[in-house]
C-alpha cells in the first residue's frame, strides 16, 4: 500500500495535498529558509502577468476583525523576468511547482500559460480569472461564457502542465461559473479566491486601501469557502470527477478536515503562511494523524464524506491513492 497522503489529482502527483495558496511566498526562495520544501506537497507562486506590473499605490494591506484584506494588484515581475530570473531556482525546488497565471485579455493567458508549459520544472497552471477583460470590463471569473471561452483558449496551447482555475467567490452561482470552467477544459478546480471588502479608517474618513476596496482573506471566510466547496463537489465537481484544491481561512489541521469532508481532494494554506510559515506542514503531520486513528487506508476517504441530515454523503470518491 502506497503513502496514505499521497494524491493524485488529475495527473498532478503530490507528495501530501496540502500546498501555498498563491499570493502568500512569492516565487520560492521567500521561503526557502523557513519552509522544508521536502515535505511540501506543493507550492503556488504568485501570479506572473505578461507585462511586468508595479501594482497598486500603498497602502495595498490592512488587517481587520480574523482577517486581511488586500489590494496588490498583481504586482509581479512580468514573463520575461519569471522566465530568466525565477525559472532557475524553481528547477532546483524539490516539491511539485503551480504557477498562478493572470492577465486582462484572453491572448495575455494564452501567451503565458502556452509559454510556461515548456519548462518541465513547472507542473501545473492556476488560471487566476478574478481578472476584469479590458475587451468589454467583464470580468473573467463572473460571466460564464466568457470563462469557458478563455479556459477553453488556454487548454489549447497546454500540452503538459495540469490546468486548475481559481474560482472567485464573488457571483452569483458559482456552481455554473465551475461548470463553465470545466466545460472549457480545467481539469482541476482550486476555490476560494478572496471576497471583495471594505475597511474605513474613523479618523480620516478615508478607506483604510488606496485602491478602496480589497481581497478579504483569513478565517473569516472559512465557512463561506467551506460552502462553496461543499456546492460545487455536490452539484458539479463530484459527478464530474474534477478534484478540487480547497482553501479559505485554513489555520490548521481541523480547518483542512472540513474542506476535506466539503469535497476537496487538496487543500492550501494562504494568510496563516504569515502567522507561521511551517504550518502546511504540521497540518500533513495533523491529516496523516487523523488518518491513522480512524483507521483509514487513505486521505481520500475522507473528501465528500459530509453527511447531510437524512441524506448519504454525496459523491463517495474511489480510493485514489498516489
Amino acid at each position: 500500500m502506497g503513502d496514505p497522503l499521497a494524491v493524485n489529482l488529475a495527473g498532478l502527483e503530490l507528495r501530501n495535498p496540502v500546498l501555498t495558496a498563491s499570493g502568500t511566498c512569492g516565487y520560492g526562495p521567500e521561503l526557502a529558509d523557513l519552509l522544508d520544501y521536502t515535505r511540501l506537497g506543493g507550492f503556488t507562486t504568485k501570479s506572473v502577468t505578461r507585462e511586468e506590473r508595479p501594482g497598486n499605490e500603498p497602502e495595498r494591506i490592512a488587517e481587520v476583525h480574523a482577517g486581511l484584506l488586500n489590494a496588490i494588484g498583481l504586482a509581479n515581475v512580468g514573463l520575461k523576468r519569471f522566465v530568466a530570473e525565477k525559472i532557475p531556482f524553481i528547477r532546483s525546488m524539490p516539491t511539485k511547482v503551480i504557477v498562478n497565471v493572470a492577465g486582462y485579455r484572453l491572448g495575455d493567458y494564452v501567451e503565458v500559460a502556452g509559454t510556461l508549459d515548456a519548462y518541465d520544472c513547472i507542473a501545473g497552471l492556476e488560471l487566476n480569472v478574478s481578472c476584469p477583460n479590458v475587451a468589454d470590463g467583464l470580468m473573467f471569473g463572473t460571466n460564464a461564457a466568457l470563462l469557458r471561452q478563455l479556459v477553453q483558449a488556454v487548454r489549447d496551447v497546454v500540452r503538459r502542465s495540469r490546468l486548475i482555475v481559481k474560482l472567485s467567490p464573488n457571483v452569483t452561482d458559482i456552481a455554473e461559473l465551475a461548470r463553465a470552467a470545466i466545460d472549457g477544459g480545467a481539469q482541476i478546480l482550486s476555490l476560494i479566491n478572496t471576497y471583495i471588502g471594505l475597511s474605513i479608517d474613523v479618523h480620516t474618513w478615508r478607506p483604510r486601501l488606496a485602491n478602496v476596496t480589497g481581497g478579504l482573506s483569513g478565517p473569516a471566510i472559512k465557512p463561506l469557502a467551506l460552502y462553496n466547496v461543499h456546492r460545487v463537489y455536490r452539484d458539479v465537481a463530484g459527478p464530474a470527477g474534477v478534484p478540487l484544491i480547497g482553501m479559505g481561512g485554513i489555520q490548521g489541521t481541523q480547518d483542512a478536515l472540513e474542506f476535506f469532508l466539503a469535497g476537496a481532494s487538496a487543500v492550501a494554506v494562504g494568510t496563516a503562511l504569515y502567522i507561521d510559515p511551517t504550518l502546511p506542514l504540521k497540518i500533513a503531520d495533523g491529516l496523516r494523524a487523523y488518518v491513522q486513528e480512524r483507521g483509514l487506508r487513505h486521505i481520500s476517504e475522507l473528501t465528500g464524506r459530509l453527511e447531510l441530515p437524512g441524506r448519504p454523503a454525496a459523491c463517495r470518491p474511489a480510493y485514489e491513492g498516489g
